[in-house]
């Protein structure tokens, strides 16, 4: 039986001593994917090999999906899953060896893949890709890392979103569609890289995605700066994202008059069982905002800015700071109170 055939022999019947679970959904949604054949057409092998590279990387997904444990005794798990008769894979060839030859194989090849993956995801499920939002976190590390592959990103100190600034970190950033919350991009970063720099890099990317139709990028603070702005206003993406401190100062959000802003008919996802009454309200008002360069010959940008107000937000904030100065109080009577200790040195004579 040669490569094709084993590949289309997926369904056949499973042993009762073997587990099936979710393996026919995992191959159908690969198969769908046209995940091996993307592999394949990218990473070729000899006719003679007995699996893919292809066929071995849609069993180390069916692995992740099934058996989310660090990468090891894949063959024992593939004896225990009916992996030969869903994916055609025999397990005693899912060794570290053949495993970690595929990895090495996919690696310099990975944007390609991820690319040609996710636009088949995009064309076989009518993904919506009119917006897209953007995001990235950090995923901290422990040991040296003494030497570092110049071709893949760097552990390095940074910003860590789990506040463990004792170690390095590796970041992630991950683009999904607005429709359904479906992955359609990813990439890795340095350790040390800043997050409103890598912006553009991959709204350029996630534009070839979204041809011929435009689409909306999604993110937060770090999406607003003047070269992140500039770039996506030359490219003509449109973008939304909430504006850090530094272009809202507080005296202009104390300016802002409630009565004179649009009540607009929006109901949260918590209140839609509440009575209409009970129920929070939402007002906007807008104006612009402008954004500089730090060159003269820099065009000064001119952007929209809108305002929201929550009734059951600024509830929660008015409670919150209650509480707060309820205990400042309590702190300050207790020292009223009491006695404060005081300790002195005396030099024995």
């Amino acid at each position: 039986m040669d490569q094709r055939e084993r590949r289309r022999a997926r369904y056949v019947g499973a042993s009762i001593e073997k587990q099936l679970g979710a393996l026919p959904v995992i191959a159908d949604y690969c198969h769908r994917l046209d995940l091996a054949d993307i592999i394949d057409r990218a990473c070729p092998i000899r006719d003679l090999a007995h699996l893919t590279h292809g066929q071995v990387i849609e069993a180390l997904v069916a692995n992740r999906l099934t058996s989310p444990a660090p990468l090891v005794r894949v063959t024992e798990w593939a004896r225990e899953h009916a992996v030969e008769e869903v994916f055609g894979a025999d397990p005693e060839l899912l060794n570290d060896d053949r495993i970690g030859r595929a990895l090495d194989a996919i690696a310099p090849e990975l944007d390609r893949i991820v690319g040609s993956v996710g636009a088949q995801a995009i064309s076989v499920f009518g993904l919506d890709t009119s917006r897209l939002h953007w995001d990235m976190t950090s995923i901290s590390l422990y040991g040296a890392y003494e030497q570092i592959d110049a071709d893949h990103p760097a552990p390095k100190f940074g910003h860590p979103k789990d506040r463990r600034l004792d170690l390095k970190q590796i970041q992630a950033g991950l683009a999904a569609t607005g429709d359904g919350g479906v992955p359609v991009f990813h990439r890795a970063y340095d350790g040390g890289a800043g997050e409103v720099a890598q912006v553009v890099g991959a709204m350029t990317e996630l534009q070839k995605m979204a041809k011929p139709q435009e689409f909306l990028l999604i993110g937060d603070s770090k999406l607003v700066s003047y070269t992140n702005v500039s770039a996506m206003i030359d490219a003509g993406v449109g973008f939304i994202a909430p504006a850090s401190k530094a272009y809202t100062p507080a005296a202009r959000l104390a300016a802002l008059d409630l009565d004179s802003a649009t009540q607009v008919d929006y109901v949260a996802q918590r209140d839609t069982s509440k009575p209409a009454a009970a129920r929070g309200r939402w007002h906007v008002s807008e104006d612009t905002m402008t954004l500089a360069g730090k060159r003269k010959r820099d065009p000064v940008l001119t952007l929209r800015r809108v305002f929201v107000h929550s009734t059951a937000r600024a509830h929660a904030a008015a409670t919150a700071r209650a509480k707060k100065l309820d205990r400042a109080r309590d702190d300050l009577d207790r020292l009223a109170r009491g006695w404060v200790p005081v300790t002195t040195l005396t030099r024995k004579p």
